[in-house]
Parts: C-alpha cells; structure tokens; sequence
C-alpha cells in the first residue's frame, strides 16, 4: 500500500505560509501545523504542560503553559531555550507522527513547519515548499501586525534562515505576491503530487 507523500512548508515571517496552507486545505489536503500542535501541547491537559512544570513551575498557571512566564524564563535564563526545546521538540514530532498515522490513506499531506530546515526536519520529508514574497511586502505584512515592533521583526529575522537559502534548498517555491496566482500554483502543485504519487 502506497503512503502519503509528505510535503514540508516553510517561509520566514509574513511569507504567507497560513494562508498558502489554506489554499492546500481548499483542495481537500490534510494540513498538520507546528504552531498548532505547540498551542494543544501548552493548553490545559497538554503533554508539555508537565514536561515544562519539571523544569521551572513558574511557567505553569491555571494548569496551562504561560507563555508571558515562558518568555520571561528564556530572556533570564541563557540555558532555558535549549532546555524547552529538549523536552518539547520530542512531543511535536510524536503530534506530527500520529497525524501522519491518521491520514495514512491520503495522497498528500501537508506540514508546515516554520522552523523546517533550522530543525532538519526535511530529513523525514518527501519534498519542501518555500513560500516567499519581495522582502518589502514581508515587511509590510508583519509590521502591520498587532503589537509587532521594527525590533522585534529583526530578532525574529535573525533566528530564521535567509529566505534566499530557503528558496536555494526548496524543491519548489511559490510566491504569494498575488492571492490568486498563489491559489492556482497551489492547485497545480497538489495535482502534479497526486497525479505522480497515486
């Protein structure tokens, strides 16, 4: 029995990857998303809930991970970045893997993964997308957020890999400057994918 093929999605900060994922989730592919996974993880009855409570309880409050308290650990601790990545790296993949158990039986599926290649996660995929945009538009976009400082986009830029290394590593990118033209490589990817992987 054939597997699904596993298709990564990444992009740097207001590249459009949400949006792009929509797009994906329009055309009927089950779509995994680590940030979603990290929010299940840090709600009330999480897995990370405890495994972070272990390291510093602070952290926890109402029986949930603070993220406010979380911040504040890593801005303080220089070793407290490492040591949350440690214990809940492990929790996502095993939310990644039960997902993939679960649509076992679809052509494609789609993860999108922030941090892809600065976790060398593409190790386990079947092929990357790159989602990318002219850096004004980035810019634009992400200063336009609620809250986003010129500073605080800048330190985000500097924890992720440049987009001009994303785009050289991908096997294909698609620029999200217009909605529609977006929408419909996206339709031709998922075509091409499920056509060649049946």
């Amino acid at each position: 029995m054939s597997r699904p093929y596993l298709l990564g999605l990444t992009g740097s900060i207001g590249m459009g990857k949400t949006t792009t994922a929509g797009f994906f989730a329009e055309e009927g592919v089950p779509v995994w998303d680590a940030d979603e996974a990290v929010r299940r993880l840090y709600a009330r009855g999480g897995a990370a809930v405890p495994a972070l409570a272990s390291l510093h309880a602070a952290v926890v409050k109402d029986g949930a991970v603070d993220r406010a308290a979380l911040k504040e650990w890593i801005a303080n601790d220089r070793s407290a970045l490492a040591r949350i990545e440690a214990a809940v790296h492990p929790l996502v993949a095993a939310d990644r893997t039960a997902f993939i158990a679960e649509h076992g039986s679809a052509p494609l599926l789609l993860l999108d993964i922030p941090l892809l290649f600065e976790t060398g996660a593409e190790a386990a995929l079947d092929g990357v997308l790159v989602v990318s945009a002219p850096a004004e538009a980035q810019r634009a976009r992400v200063l336009a957020r609620p809250g986003m400082t010129e500073a605080a986009l800048e330190a985000i830029l500097a924890r992720q890999m440049p987009d001009e290394e994303k785009r050289r590593r991908a096997d294909c990118v698609i620029e999200t400057v217009g909605l529609e033209e977006a929408r419909a490589a996206v339709r031709a990817l998922v075509k091409r994918i499920g056509g060649r992987h049946a």
